[in-house]
């Protein structure tokens, strides 16, 4: 089913932090006919530049990463790990809608806290509109409205979107593991739980393992009744070993194809079975064309709940959603099995 893609004029969006994921959601915002403006801004201003020059006239550079004064209805916080929450608070104060891309546990449980405030004044902030939590938990409901009930929930991903993102990983697989099982959260050893998983082509099967994420967080507010919720990411056996040490290589800008997947487990017409639903795309693409998509659903009134918004809250038209992210160049792979496993797309 094809669906119209949005429509509303003199609007002034803006984007703060211009790396991998930032700069490419500007411009997917910039390419909108009827988005006036997009405003941005990042803490390097050769960069702040650079991008601002790609993006052409339409693009307006900021002098900090505050939007007061330009109309702007809609802000993409696409800043490092740890700086979003009072930039957050700052925008909401203001009454601008906000689109959160962090993946910390940290910053994600934060601005989940924030739903009184962001209902008071009238403002919708989406938390966690990347890459994994973000897509994960759009292919998580998309995946799970072909069951009768839900048991189960597994994310795994593959690949960093950049040097921020590559920093969280290494960060994330020294840290402890939230899973949610049968009522309650259960602690997991970073770096422990080997699971070796298929990803869609070109990735293939990885061996993936117990970190930080925010994933099991964000899919059990949207999930509440589902008895097991778990994350991982890929890791070789040398990222396993320098976890616990300083990252030894500067890290590296965004090339390769990332991947994520996530495993539905639950019963259809009687019989247990399972669907993994993936996306390959590199990382920064995949996660710029969620935080863009969903910075548009909020100005055209296509995602209007009120207060804190996750994406794969079963009010949400998800549906939509994924067309306008296939339509924007992401390809969304099944795979059917029973039992719980599968091992070909």
């Amino acid at each position: 089913m094809s669906c119209p893609g949005p429509t509303f004029a003199d609007v002034r969006a803006a984007v703060i932090g211009l790396g991998a994921v930032g700069a490419r959601a500007a411009r997917q915002l910039i390419s909108t006919p009827a988005v006036d403006e997009i405003f941005v801004y990042d803490a390097d201003p050769v960069r702040l530049a650079e991008v601002g020059t790609a993006l052409g006239e339409r693009a307006v550079p900021l002098a900090g990463p505050e939007v007061d004064g330009h109309g702007v209805s809609v802000v993409v916080l696409a800043t490092p790990a740890g700086e979003q929450l009072d930039l957050v608070r700052t925008h909401l104060e203001r009454g601008t809608h906000v689109v959160s891309v962090s993946d910390s546990v940290e910053d994600v449980t934060a601005l989940l806290a924030l739903d009184g405030e962001a209902r008071r004044r009238g403002v919708r902030l989406v938390v966690g509109a990347g890459f994994a939590p973000g897509l994960s938990c759009l292919l998580a409901r998309h995946g799970a409205a072909t069951f009768d009930t839900i048991e189960e929930v597994h994310v795994a991903k593959y690949g960093t979107g950049g040097p921020a993102c590559a920093r969280q990983h290494h960060y994330a697989l020294n840290h402890n593991a939230m899973d949610w099982r049968d009522g309650g959260w259960l602690q997991r050893r970073g770096g422990s739980g080997r699971e070796l998983c298929w990803f869609p082509d070109p990735v293939g099967a990885l061996d993936c393992y117990r970190a930080e994420m925010s994933d099991p967080f964000v899919l059990h507010s949207v999930f509440p009744s589902v008895e097991r919720i778990s994350a991982r990411i890929s890791a070789t056996r040398r990222d396993r070993l320098t976890a616990r040490l300083p990252m030894l290589s500067p890290p590296h800008h965004e090339g390769a194809i990332g991947a994520v997947r996530v495993e539905v487990r639950g019963a259809r017409e009687g019989a247990r079975e399972a669907l993994v639903v993936g996306v390959a795309e590199r990382t920064g693409t995949a996660a710029a064309i969620v935080a863009g998509t969903t910075a548009l659903a909020l100005l055209d009134g296509t995602i209007d709940l009120p207060g804190v918004v996750v994406l794969g809250d079963s009010r949400l038209p998800t549906d939509i959603l994924v067309e306008r992210m296939r339509a924007g160049g992401l390809g969304v792979d099944e795979f059917v099995g029973t039992g719980g496993t599968g091992t070909t797309w």
